[in-house]
């Protein structure tokens, strides 16, 4: 790719678009080019690039003027069949006819967005066609709604006399989603920041507020949204944007005329007084005692202002990025509260941007010394400034973040078109949105005066009175008064229902379960083949290995560096020790440099340090697990002499007397813990489920699942009350760091390639000695002995999980099994769990590296019913009645799971460290080739062989009154 200027000339659109803008973006090396259809004015922005990962995205403008969820439902409606696709569930059909990279749709405050992402140029051409027609001509039918957002059933559905209940999908996922404290802070924060546009209200849909959307309101905001005129389109590849537009205008936009007008939010009117508020959140637990969140959030200027968005985060970083910057510093060292709350700095997601400042683990009358706490360190700053060299590593920081690839989550193109959203949905320029290098050198440069800091702080927080303080303190009776309120609201319906009202609710119940239950035409619906698969695993190899594992990449000037320990034998109780020692190491000081010294040399120099362990079982033994200790880090090249330095800084001298500071980081980091449950209770319950049955699942569990989870909020606890335990703890600390320094690293360098000499020669005159890789041992461990486990917490939805021990990855078995898993959960979990049964997401996977079979359901508003549908699917299977083609669909999933593409650096993470746990190339060729060659009386064969009620564990996360009951049944109740 050759840069140009800013031009339309190199542009060739479809003759239904016009050219508008193109730009070069050398630091990205993409050419972003905008053109407009002619006949209805939607926009489309394509990234040209060489990747093969082509990226498509189209989103629509989407304001709700209440907390229905209108749009949230509409996106899962929307998915449910189309003109040309009448079938009851395309999209998630189209996941298992695809080897997509990425599939998914997802509703923000003022956007409703539809992306996917493939390698295949034909799968590309399937999906753009069933996501344009989803989109532009959906059927949204009735049934589809009444699954999707909200209905009421009869609690025996064709019982009359029994009770009515509410159901439907993303009513029990937004269940699930605002039973964490954090998501109804932000929301109440909103509501009153923004009284008078679509901010104030919950665009995912408050549960109290889900049941008043009817389906009319439904058609009515899809006809008003839903339209060309309101939409961009955004891609990112080396296909042409010449051939996405054809498809584009044949398939969907020559059918539309142009809207008079595009939809918009309007400003927020200003405020001229400060808000004071007090809310309060659902709690169960022992004691409120210190369990209040304090924030504050002021109301900014327009997000779609490059400079000032810049000039925005700028501030945000100097005062929160570590614990080294002021209002982070003040907030950590306080004495009335615990943590800073994860709502600290800049949300840029909306029209206007909002500054956000919190503390957790408070009590309500101290409101007023939080709010002083903050206003006084903000006059400080005001008045004394900020040094020189915390300002260059703030934006240093900004340059290392727009120089990186990434896509080792998201594909890398779609964090690009992310980034880019906001401003094509509020009307900003899209080209600056991307091209951040003019207005970073603009900033360079006014930040050097020594006022430019005080005047913003001035200007942005101290003199903007469009400030909310806000106090959510807990109430152990909320849930108990929702859940009344729920029933008072039910029974008032259910006194006001006719006899034929009651025969209509039983009805619509029937015909939904039947719709449910009808078979699809699949054949309606493009696809590919497994002849469309790639036939070989993707392969990396170093360019050299010698004294230093390396291997070259492009890295856009990044350099990326990770130390590899063997670790030895380890005690339970070092187990135990060793997530939190690999957590805590890199937040501490070191020699006569202070946690704070660090924290800034490291913000100045590097782009982040952190440690972690690794464990993986022996592709043929599942109880020989052995793992490493890895020290990741990464800087511009030009830093990369002083991230050794400070890597090493870290691993050599660190200070184990900050006592303190220990405290406050364990604090919070049990803090973070305790929140994050209920976003990833799926994958905690069946990690729970699996410590039964597999040595490696338990090992990992224990040290750092749900039991870690609560053995350090009980630590942290204790501490508080007796600080000389700490001390005596963090001799064992400190123990188990002697013990690993001992032992000798070997490294591992990614960068371009013509960097790696340098980075080389600078790590090997470092202070780490290097070693090659060295033997690894053994792990002693053993499974759990409690195969029917209940943790309860706080939280409105269950998570549920079912496992079963398998065989080794060399086993003939292995592979069939992963295939058998995505049989299970396209034909029969899906519908059961997520379909009838309401709850967000259920299915099942195989575990192959530890040899376990797993059944999972997420934000689920069933308990036993659910554990019943695992085994009703094993039945299922049991009966062969399914096709070939569903085990060719399901092994299409497993291909495309493992070919997706990452970063250039993770990629080469990941090829080395299949190396090292002895997943070579020739293992992984012959599992694809064992995964292609699966049949259907193989998998018959397997499920009656290993899914067997005498081999099975099961694991809930709950709430205490369903683990109550469990309990009862035989459920070992564990609590957080």
């Amino acid at each position: 790719m050759t840069k140009s200027e800013v031009t339309t000339a190199t542009m060739s659109p479809h003759s239904s678009f016009e050219a508008v803008k193109s730009h070069y973006v050398e630091s990205l090396n993409v050419r972003l080019e905008h053109y407009r259809h002619k006949k209805t004015g939607a926009d489309h922005f394509h990234l040209a690039s060489d990747h093969e990962e082509n990226i498509f995205m189209v989103t629509l403008r989407t304001m709700p003027k209440d907390s229905s969820g209108v749009a949230h439902i509409l996106e899962h409606t929307a998915l449910c069949g189309s003109e040309k696709y009448p079938v009851r569930d395309p999209f998630f059909m189209m996941t298992r006819r695809s080897l997509n990279t990425f599939m998914n749709a997802m509703t923000s405050s003022d956007w409703t967005a539809y992306p996917f992402a493939s390698e295949n140029k034909k799968d590309y051409e399937n999906l753009l066609d069933v996501y344009l027609d989803a989109v532009f001509f959906s059927r949204l039918d009735e049934l589809d709604f009444l699954q999707e957002g909200h209905r009421l059933e009869f609690e025996e559905p064709t019982n009359t006399e029994s009770p009515l209940v509410y159901k439907g999908v993303v009513y029990n996922e937004m269940k699930g989603a605002m039973s964490s404290p954090v998501s109804q802070i932000y929301q109440s924060l909103k509501h009153y920041l923004f009284p008078n546009n679509t901010y104030h209200f919950n665009s995912g849909g408050d549960p109290e507020c889900i049941p008043d959307l009817t389906y009319d309101d439904l058609l009515s905001f899809y006809k008003t949204h839903y339209h060309p005129s309101n939409a961009s389109f955004f891609t990112f590849g080396n296909r042409s944007a010449e051939d996405i537009q054809q498809r584009i205008d044949e398939k969907a936009l020559n059918r539309f005329d142009a809207l008079n007008e595009k939809l918009s939010v309007p400003l927020e009117k200003r405020f001229n007084r400060e808000l004071r508020v007090e809310d309060a959140y659902a709690f169960e637990g022992d004691s409120v005692e210190n369990k209040t969140y304090l924030s504050m959030g002021w109301l900014l200027g327009e997000s779609t202002d490059l400079y000032a968005q810049l000039e925005a985060h700028l501030l945000s970083d100097l005062l929160f990025d570590n614990s080294a910057t002021p209002l982070r510093k003040a907030l950590e060292t306080c004495e009335f509260g615990t943590n800073p709350s994860p709502l600290c700095g800049l949300d840029d997601s909306n029209r206007e941007m909002v500054f956000l400042c919190g503390l957790e683990g408070s009590e309500p009358k101290h409101q007023q010394d939080f709010e002083q706490l903050v206003l006084n360190t903000l006059k400080e700053v005001a008045e004394n400034g900020v040094p020189q060299e915390s300002i260059d590593a703030m934006l240093h920081q900004l340059e290392l973040s727009q120089r990186e690839i990434t896509g080792d989550g998201y594909p890398y193109g779609l964090q690009l078109i992310l980034s880019l959203t906001g401003a094509a949905t509020h009307g900003g320029s899209v080209m600056d949105a991307l091209d951040i290098d003019a207005a970073l050198e603009k900033l360079r440069i006014k930040s050097k005066s020594p006022d430019y800091i005080p005047e913003l702080v001035n200007k942005l927080l101290l003199q903007n009175v469009h400030r909310v303080t806000l106090t959510m303190r807990p109430d152990a009776k909320l849930v108990e008064r929702q859940t009344n309120n729920e029933r008072l609201r039910l029974e008032a319906i259910e006194d006001s229902l006719t006899e034929a009202e009651k025969k209509a609710i039983v009805e619509q119940a029937s015909a939904l379960k039947v719709r449910q239950e009808q078979p699809d035409d699949g054949d309606i619906l493009p696809k590919v083949i497994l002849a469309d698969v790639k036939p070989d695993v993707k392969t990396l190899a170093p360019i050299k290995e010698m004294p230093i594992v390396q291997y070259g990449a492009g890295t856009n000037g990044i350099a990326y560096q990770q130390l590899y320990w063997a670790l030895p034998v380890l005690s339970k109780e070092e187990q135990i020790l060793l997530p939190i020692y690999t957590s805590l190491l890199t937040e501490l000081g070191s020699g006569d440099k202070s946690y704070l010294d660090l924290q800034n040399w490291q913000a100045a120099r590097t782009g982040s340090v952190h440690l972690y362990s690794m464990y993986k079982p022996s592709l043929t033994d599942l109880d020989s697990i052995n793992g490493y200790l890895i020290f990741s880090g990464k800087s511009l090249v030009r830093h990369a002499d002083e991230l050794t330095d400070i890597m090493a800084s870290h691993w050599l001298e660190p200070r184990f007397d900050e006592v303190d500071r220990i405290l406050d980081y364990l604090t919070l980091m049990s803090s973070r813990r305790s929140q994050g449950i209920t976003g990833s209770g799926h994958s905690l319950a069946m990690q729970a489920a699996s410590s039964a049955q597999s040595v490696g699942s338990a090992f990992v569990y224990n040290s750092s699942g749900l039991p870690a989870i609560a053995r350090l909020k009980q630590w942290v606890e204790q501490w508080k009350q007796s600080p000389e335990q700490l001390t005596q703890w963090l001799q064992g600390l400190y123990a188990l760091h002697k013990k690993l320094s001992s032992l000798t690293p070997h490294a591992l360098l990614v960068a371009e390639k013509d960097e790696l000499p340098v980075l080389e020669a600078h790590l090997l005159q470092s202070k780490f000695k290097l070693t090659a890789e060295p033997s690894i041992s053994v792990q002693p461990a053993e499974v759990n002995s409690h195969s029917k486990i209940v943790w309860s917490t706080s939280t409105q939805v269950n998570f549920c999980a079912a496992a079963f021990k398998t065989v080794a990855p060399t086993h003939e078995d292995s592979a069939p099994l992963t295939v058998l898993a995505g049989v299970l959960r396209n034909n029969y979990l899906h519908r059961t769990i997520r379909e009838q049964g309401g709850a967000y997401g259920g299915g099942a996977s195989h575990d192959n590296s530890n040899g376990v079979f797993r059944f999972y359901s997420y934000r689920d508003p069933r308990l036993e019913e659910t554990l019943k549908d695992f085994n009703a699917s094993i039945e299922w299977l049991a009966q062969g009645d399914f096709t070939s083609e569903k085990v060719e669909e399901s092994i299409l999933g497993v291909v495309s799971s493992m070919d997706k593409p990452g970063s250039p650096a993770g990629e080469a993470k990941i090829a080395y460290q299949n190396r090292l746990f002895a997943r070579s190339d020739d293992f992984r060729r012959e599992y694809r080739e064992q995964l292609l060659n699966v049949n259907k009386q193989q998998l018959v064969d397997l499920a009656g062989k290993y899914l067997t009620s005498d081999n099975a564990s099961h694991a809930v996360i709950t709430n205490g009154e369903q683990a109550e009951v469990l309990a009862d049944k035989g459920f070992n109740w564990q609590k957080i």
